[in-house]
């Protein structure tokens, strides 16, 4: 039964959903929040328009009347998000709307398409290991993927500094080369990325022209404030409305029609899901209480194991000048590394003095997992207010000897045969380490002479690659398919949900969960129709 459900299913989710029905940015259903109702009932609401949030709605908009609330504005039209030269600029802003904990700067999405909108553009698929080990549909997952990449991923044109930094992962043995590939594979390879030939991102936001027009609505600038709840004559807290405010500060109200499958779906991103939650009265009850909240569920794993992969990355001045560019090429190392390479001028942020005297690029490492986690509180009672995170970089011993193994890597790779046109032969790699730990790539405080100690290196230059997670995991807050537990007609949906980051990039699962998961959602409530 199980297997007629889900081939029919599929031939109308995946096949319907290839028509598209309008293009980007020009969207009929996109409104600012001003405009709403003050009151409105929708099938099913969607609490973030970012990674995980666009591909929900343009699949949910084929059969149901949603919602997607948006916080951010629009990327449309913003240079600094399309525009691959101007990359440095929104993750180089240090103001109160992006995070800052354990001495690393981070950033927070305030956009329609989420993180997809900010980072650097890698594309690539989680491992088969990864996809079997959390129990997901392999068939339906390499569907999900194929349906994002029709309209986001491309091949990238792989210019002189990614070609040394590829050639030379192979020469020093980070094999095979596996060329072009989504797959994760180890070795080294060519990922995709979202910027298509002429430098121009592609983001989550375009998986809306996946939708039914007639049937979705976006509104932008429309900060969710909490999740209602009935509880009266219920045996469990049923989720059916969702508080939100505009712009101008108005308040509205969104309601879950009658229904047996109708939902409210959070997708706010490993920091913004938990809040919310928290904000809404599940959580830990002693924070609760301390913040004034109404406990609905003493939930005390919600905002709990937070991580981030740490990221440390080695500046390498060229004696010639180096292409625009940013993440092609990845090593897969089988130390529980990546190395990534990017190079230009484009991660600076806005200072034109900067500009005009950079030549080189960065070889960076990012390990696998990681294993050392942390937790994430509420600050206020203000949900545009920044929680506090805490991922404890390097707690764990051995992800601190991962880190270890990748700058190792990466000397190697600089002192290549296939690397010399890019590096000056007067600079050992001990300089290259201490010119690296002089710029203020993180609040921690400075230290002298870090390459006679690579751990002290490791934990002095640290930094985030934005591959937050954690907070809402599987297991621990929400059952294997999303549903939080402990309360009716709430799922999460998207980073906050995984125990381990997929694959060197995890921007391409979250899009392809937000896929998938809604035609499990689908498979589910039929099978538990014809039982």
């Amino acid at each position: 039964m199980y297997q007629l459900i889900s081939a029919a299913l599929l031939g109308v989710f995946f096949f319907h959903g290839f028509s598209s029905s309008e293009k980007a940015p020009n969207y009929s259903f996109m409104h600012q929040a001003t405009r709403a109702p003050k009151v409105a009932y929708y099938d099913y609401i969607i609490i973030g328009g970012g990674t995980a949030g666009c591909p929900l709605a343009a699949t949910l908009s084929q059969n149901y009347n949603v919602l997607l609330l948006e916080r951010g504005g629009s990327p449309y039209g913003n240079e600094n998000i399309t525009n691959l030269s101007e990359f440095g600029v929104p993750l180089s802003d240090l103001s109160p709307s992006s995070p800052s904990q354990d001495g690393v700067i981070n950033a927070r999405a305030r956009v329609l398409g989420g993180g997809s909108c900010l980072n650097a553009g890698f594309y690539t698929r989680a491992a088969t290991t990864y996809v079997n080990t959390v129990g997901w549909d392999g068939r339906l997952v390499n569907e999900s993927y194929v349906w994002v990449e029709k309209k986001v991923a491309f091949e990238p044109m792989v210019r002189e500094w990614q070609s040394a930094v590829r050639d030379g992962l192979v020469e020093v043995g980070i094999g095979p080369y596996n060329g072009f590939t989504y797959d994760h594979l180890d070795g080294t390879k060519i990922g995709g990325t979202i910027f298509d030939s002429d430098g121009t991102r592609h983001t989550a936001a375009d998986l809306l022209e996946y939708a039914n027009p007639s049937r979705l609505t976006v509104l932008l600038h429309a900060s969710a404030h909490k999740i209602l709840f009935k509880s009266k004559g219920k045996m469990r807290p049923l989720a059916h409305g969702v508080v939100f405010r505009d712009a101008s500060g108005r308040k509205h109200k969104a309601y879950l029609k009658r229904g047996e499958m109708n939902e409210i779906i959070v997708s706010a991103g490993a920091l913004g899901s938990p809040q919310i939650l928290m904000l809404s009265g599940l959580g830990p009850s002693q924070q609760l209480k301390a913040h004034n909240i109404s406990v609905v569920l003493d939930q005390p794993m919600i905002g709990q194991g937070m991580s981030d992969n740490p990221m440390n990355a080695i500046f390498v001045p060229s004696p010639v000048p180096v292409e625009i560019c940013l993440i092609q090429v990845v090593g897969i190392t089988p130390f529980g590394t990546y190395i990534e390479a990017a190079s230009g001028k484009n991660f600076l942020g806005s200072n034109p003095e900067d500009k005009s005297t950079f030549r080189g690029g960065f070889i960076l490492e990012k390990i696998m997992g990681p294993l050392s986690t942390g937790h994430l509180e509420l600050r206020t009672r203000n949900p545009n207010d920044n929680p506090n995170v805490t991922f404890n970089y390097f707690k764990h011993p051995e992800d601190l000897r991962r880190c270890v193994h990748g700058i190792k890597v990466i000397e190697r790779v600089i002192e290549s045969k296939s690397f010399t046109k890019f590096r000056f032969n007067s600079l050992s790699f001990p300089a290259l380490l201490n010119l690296t730990a002089s710029a203020p790539v993180n609040l921690l405080p400075r230290h002298n002479n870090v390459s006679e100690s690579l751990e002290q290196f490791c934990k002095g230059t640290v930094m985030t690659i934005w591959h937050y997670h954690g907070g809402c995991q599987v297991g621990k807050v929400v059952d294997q398919d999303y549903k939080v537990l402990g309360v009716d007609a709430l799922r999460v949906i998207g980073g906050s949900t995984f125990n381990y980051s997929p694959g060197a990039n995890p921007q391409a699962t979250v899009m392809m969960l937000g896929r998938y998961d809604t035609t499990i959602l689908y498979v589910l409530f039929y099978m538990t129709i014809f039982d």
